[in-house]
């Protein structure tokens, strides 16, 4: 990306110290330039890096920050689009201080997704936005998950399409009698049970599972007494519900009409970079990466099924050393045997982690390439696991941080969860995700809206680390009740404080996903009381699972050093079944190393290496602090490095967030409650203390601090839902 001189003298904070230099012959002005020049060229190229800029440079683009990092207008392109429609919103939005745009494709548009007609729409929306030097995002599809192609993959590449493995074929057979019928297609296992209506009172006999034939064709007769039904497991091409805003019936159903393609399939995701992403950059590729930031995708997911690919079985085999077939059919037996539930836990291990290689990380792989970013977010990420409903993160995706590894953007989507008086701190699952993958922003699908509840919105998501706003009604003008040029401008420069910097937090909560492969939903709700709890301390936290822990992150003085250069001091273990041998022994030698290891709640039975299926008994944990009451007690807190936030008094409805500077700290505040909060505030850090107010875009000195060794103590007082970015650092 490409600045001139001229690109800086249209900036506010240029022209006025352009004025200055001119004024002031002593001053070379070759030299002012080149010193001044860096810190712009940081702020404008910084989006797609972690970059750590001083409190100067910081404040230099504070006040208009660069457009990458700016509000997002939610463009919905539902029903008729037309020129005129899009250049007014376009103008009104970079009015209001919003600075991207975002296509997203709705119900009933026209014209039709993927025609000449709208791509010139497109080709539009990047000229208009060109022009007034804002950005873009593209949603990859028409409609969500992303994967259907606007139902091209089931009508061109059929072949490619998704796949899962179901118990579909089914049979009734009464006692003594004798099912005899060729083998269904594709069966991979087959499994009898006696009926419920069958056994009244008695306990149900284990299913058992049946060897398939040699010879094509199934013979089996019933035990005498009772109705049994005999169930074929089966490989079959079935598709996650998909959401087309075309639909050829004219209607907005969510069924499996336009399959999705086989995310485990390589060549599949290929197939869907071709004939989408290659068409947009024939169209307008010679602005990816400059007006064009990339392209977003929307909860590619399986649901109401366990996935399946050809190369399962020998990707199975190779990964975990056993077959995988003669496991498959008890995966539908009524209940598991412990043998099954972790043959079972191995299968959600390697699907999950084909789900990562072979669409996720290609789909990061071909934007980064074209220096843009793959923006998505997951289906349930409110709702990691649930055995009481059919589908939940883990069923649906298998592991929230293996998907997101590889994603340039990590995203959570609010889908009107966050309201005053409710707890909903899941945005901490992405932001976490982020920082320990040494991405800058995190993206929310529905960030607020212009108006005081929608400030609510925003600033709750900012607080647990979001800092990439999708905002409804940036398009509208300015009205009695709300103008929405206060909200973009407001968004924008937060967001951009929230994205510089290094993330601060110096505590990992272990997020227990391979316990959660073992159906633990204990394991999930304690963490998700515990993450409350930490917040509601001020203990501010990433969470870290087994693949961030083991293969991403790195013992470094004394600490675990994620990609963000963040370095965490201490880890909280929950509640968990199983604990898996490598990461066992890094937390020894991060214990030996001083690092604080506390395992909190119950703690787990078993220890694994290659496989789920032959563990070890449980771990010798003398190396830790073992606190069985699963919560945040004084002795946890006891246990943890000193915080970065202390209050004088207890305050669970102020939540923070801390971001390092290379020469100073930023902390944003945010009171959730309806009642004024007055706190002393004692925070990490040394020198001036400064207010950054984010709607108006002023620095200002706060009053009525007082220096300590390292921290400052200062006055916090907040009034209802009221917000503050305070930092710290050198005078400017």
């Amino acid at each position: 990306m490409k600045f001139t001189n001229q690109d800086y003298c249209h900036r506010p904070e240029f022209r006025g110290v352009l004025k200055m230099m001119l004024s002031n012959i002593a001053v070379p002005l070759s030299f002012f330039i080149l010193s001044l020049l860096p810190s712009l060229v940081v702020a404008q190229n910084s989006w797609r890096q972690v970059t750590v800029p001083s409190v100067r440079e910081a404040a230099a683009s504070f006040a208009t920050p660069p457009s990458e990092y700016g509000a997002i207008h939610w463009a919905i392109w539902g029903g008729q689009q037309t020129r005129e429609r899009i250049v007014a919103d376009i103008e009104q939005i970079y009015a209001n201080g919003g600075r991207v745009y975002m296509i997203n494709n709705s119900r009933g548009l026209l014209p039709k997704y993927f025609t000449p007609e709208y791509l010139v729409l497109v080709k539009l929306v990047m000229q208009e936005c060109k022009k007034r030097g804002m950005k873009v995002w593209i949603e990859g599809d028409a409609g969500y998950p992303d994967g259907f192609a606007g139902g091209m993959i089931s009508r061109d590449y059929p072949n490619l399409g998704m796949q899962g493995i179901v118990a579909d074929a089914r049979y009734t057979v009464a006692g003594g009698q004798t099912l005899k019928i060729p083998l269904p297609p594709e069966t991979l296992g087959i499994l009898v049970n006696q009926r419920m209506s069958a056994r009244g009172s008695v306990a149900a006999p284990q299913s058992e599972v049946i060897p398939l034939p040699s010879d094509g064709q199934f013979q089996w007769t019933a035990p005498n007494q009772g109705m049994w039904e005999v169930n074929f497991v089966r490989h079959v091409f079935r598709s996650s519900p998909t959401r087309y805003v075309n639909r050829e019936d004219g209607t907005n159903a969510k069924d499996s009409r336009y399959s999705l393609i086989d995310y485990l399939n390589p060549d599949a995701t290929r197939t869907y970079l071709k004939i989408i992403f290659e068409t947009y950059e024939k169209l307008v590729g010679d602005e990816f990466g400059k007006t064009i930031l990339g392209f977003r995708g929307d909860e590619p997911d399986y649901t109401g099924f366990m996935p399946w690919t050809p190369k399962l079985p020998e990707t199975f085999q190779k990964e975990k050393g056993y077959d995988l077939k003669p496991y498959i059919a008890q995966f539908f037996a009524g209940e598991l045997t412990p043998e099954a539930k972790r043959a079972k836990a191995d299968y959600w291990d390697v699907w999950s982690s084909m789900f990562r290689d072979n669409f996720f990380k290609p789909m990061e792989d071909w934007c980064a390439v074209r220096k843009m970013e793959y923006m998505a977010h997951l289906n349930h990420e409110e709702l990691m696991i649930n055995l009481t409903r059919g589908e939940d993160l883990i069923r649906n995706e298998g592991s929230f941080f293996r998907d997101l590894r590889y994603v340039g953007v990590p995203g959570i989507d609010n889908l009107s969860q966050i309201k005053p008086g409710i707890i909903a701190d899941f945005p901490k699952l992405a932001s976490s995700a982020a920082h320990l993958f040494g991405r800058p922003q995190i993206w929310t699908e529905q960030g607020g809206s212009v108006g005081p509840s929608g400030k609510f919105v925003t600033d709750y998501q900012f607080v647990r680390g979001i800092n990439y706003m999708n905002i409804r009604g940036l398009n509208t003008a300015p009205s009695v009740d709300a103008n929405p040029a206060t909200t973009g401008w407001y968004v924008s420069r937060a967001s951009y404080l929230l994205a510089i910097g290094r993330p601060a937090a110096q505590v990992a909560l272990y997020h227990p996903t391979d316990s959660e492969w073992l159906g633990d939903q204990e394991a999930d709700s304690v963490t998700v009381k515990l993450t409350t709890q930490l917040l509601e301390q001020q203990i501010d936290f990433d969470y870290i699972d087994y693949d961030s822990f083991t293969q991403v992150c790195t013992l470094e003085k004394g600490g675990i050093k994620n990609l963000s250069g963040q370095i965490y001091r201490a880890i909280i273990i929950p509640t968990s079944t199983v604990i898996q041998k490598k990461m066992l022994e890094l937390l020894r030698a991060f214990a030996a190393a001083g690092g604080k290891v506390v395992f909190v709640g119950r703690t787990p039975t078993m220890v694994v290496d290659r496989t789920f299926l032959n563990p070890e008994a449980a771990p010798d944990l003398s190396f830790a602090t073992l606190e069985s009451t699963p919560a945040i007690t004084p002795r946890v807190v006891s246990a943890l490095p000193k915080p970065d936030v202390e209050l004088d008094a207890t305050c669970a409805s102020v939540k923070y967030i801390h971001r390092s500077l290379k020469d100073g700290d930023i902390y944003f505040f945010f009171n959730e409650s309806d009642q004024t909060q007055s706190r002393t505030a004692t925070l990490t850090g040394k020198g001036q203390t400064q207010v950054w107010d984010a709607i108006s875009g002023k620095i200002e000195p706060l009053k009525g601090t007082r220096s300590g060794k390292e921290t400052v103590s200062l006055p916090l007082v907040l009034a209802p839902y009221e917000s503050r970015f305070i930092v710290i650092g050198p005078t400017r």
